[in-house]
C-alpha cells in the first residue's frame, strides 16, 4: 500500500488556503521572543509595510548578536529623569514602577 502526504500552506492572519508557490513564511522576533508566520503575499506585504518605519528607525544587530538585556529605554531614560525632577524618588537602576510610568506619560 503507497501513503500520499499532502501540504497545505494555509496563511496563519487570514487562514485562507494559499496556492502552490504563493505563500512564505517570515520570521521575525520582538523582545527576545522569535517567530514564524506563514502568510500569502497580500498579509505579508502588509506586515512588511506595517514594520518598516521601526526598522528604518531601529539599529540593525548582526548574526548572532543578542540585544543587550541592561540596555534602558530612551522612554524609561527620559521619565526617570522627569520623575526626578518633580522630586519624586526613583531608584537609579531597574524597571520604573508602573504607576510612576503612567504618572510621566500623562505629564
Amino acid at each position: 500500500m503507497a501513503t500520499k502526504t499532502t501540504t497545505l500552506l494555509v496563511d496563519d492572519l487570514t487562514g485562507a488556503e494559499l496556492q502552490e508557490g504563493r505563500g512564505e513564511t517570515l520570521a521575525f522576533a520582538l523582545e527576545g521572543q522569535h517567530y514564524e508566520i506563514d502568510l500569502g503575499p497580500e498579509t505579508a506585504n502588509e506586515l512588511r509595510g506595517l514594520l518598516t518605519p521601526y526598522i528604518a528607525a531601529g539599529r540593525r544587530l548582526g548574526r548572532g548578536e543578542v540585544p543587550k538585556k541592561n540596555a534602558v529605554s530612551g522612554e524609561q531614560a527620559a521619565a526617570r529623569a522627569w520623575l526626578t525632577e518633580q522630586g519624586i524618588d526613583v531608584p537609579a537602576r531597574g524597571r520604573i514602577a508602573a504607576e510612576l510610568m503612567e504618572r510621566y506619560r500623562k505629564r
